[in-house]
């Protein structure tokens, strides 16, 4: 995995009158809108605000397939023992606007199969972020789970008109920062000591995607999300990196 960080001073950069480096303008910026609490629906999934009375159930069996608790090692809460656990902690922490809850429901069988949401929501900046993410197995590596993330990602670019999207994770979550690659974030660095989680230290690894970089990741999930991109049995001819690769290069 590569740590080459960017730096601004790196690159072409503007100064003011006394010679100092300065960034670039932001003509006409105005605060970014709130992310509605509507559904994002695709081919595949739909994307809708959490309810634990609707999908707590779903969730819990679909998360049951997961019998070592692996999908909860890098979360600060969870596994659930009960239904009711379950159900109590969504009443208690999935409610507010930040974090913003999401559930992840497969459009073929109405099951809802994941979750994730929009958090650290800041408006006047343009900055928002994506975690809490939970893919049970029968969600993960699905055309689904990837549809999952381009849908939120282009309500945050292509509706709400977001400059950054981030997405953090626990440093030793290799499959995590991988998925981030894969969906076109680019690392940022280590913020060490970041939190305590479930009483062990955790460093965080920072991702991100910004507006000027979304056009090329919406091509590629666009590509990888057409139907002639995969077989007869559902499986991919092209991968996503392999998709975005040709702007990466030009």
């Amino acid at each position: 995995m590569t740590t080459d960080i960017y730096d601004p001073l790196d690159t072409p950069y503007e100064t003011n009158a006394l010679g100092q480096p300065v960034g670039a303008p932001v003509p006409g910026w105005t605060a970014r809108p709130l992310p509605p609490r509507t559904a994002m629906e695709g081919r595949f999934c739909r994307v809708e605000p959490l309810e634990a009375a609707r999908h707590a159930a779903d969730l819990f069996a679909a998360n049951s397939a997961d019998a070592e608790g692996r999908n909860w090692t890098y979360l600060p809460y969870g596994p659930f023992a009960a239904l009711e656990d379950y159900q109590a902690w969504m009443d208690n922490a999935c409610r507010g606007d930040d974090p913003l809850f999401h559930a992840i429901v497969d459009l073929e069988t109405g099951k809802a199969l994941g979750v994730a949401s929009y958090l650290r929501i800041t408006p006047a900046q343009g900055v928002i972020e994506v975690g809490h993410i939970n893919y049970s197995p029968a969600l993960q590596r699905s055309p689904a789970a990837t549809e999952a993330m381009a849908l939120m990602m282009a309500r945050v670019f292509d509706e709400l008109d977001y400059r950054r999207y981030e997405w953090k994770c626990n440093a030793l979550n290799e499959g995590s920062r991988r998925a981030a690659l894969r969906l076109g974030f680019t690392f940022e660095g280590i913020f060490r000591q970041a939190v305590v989680s479930k009483g062990r230290n955790r460093d965080s690894a920072w991702f991100s995607i910004l507006d000027s970089e979304w056009p090329a990741a919406r091509a590629a999930f666009q590509a990888w999300l057409d139907p002639a991109n995969f077989d007869g049995e559902g499986r991919q001819k092209r991968g996503l990196a392999e998709l975005r690769a040709p702007t990466l290069s030009s």
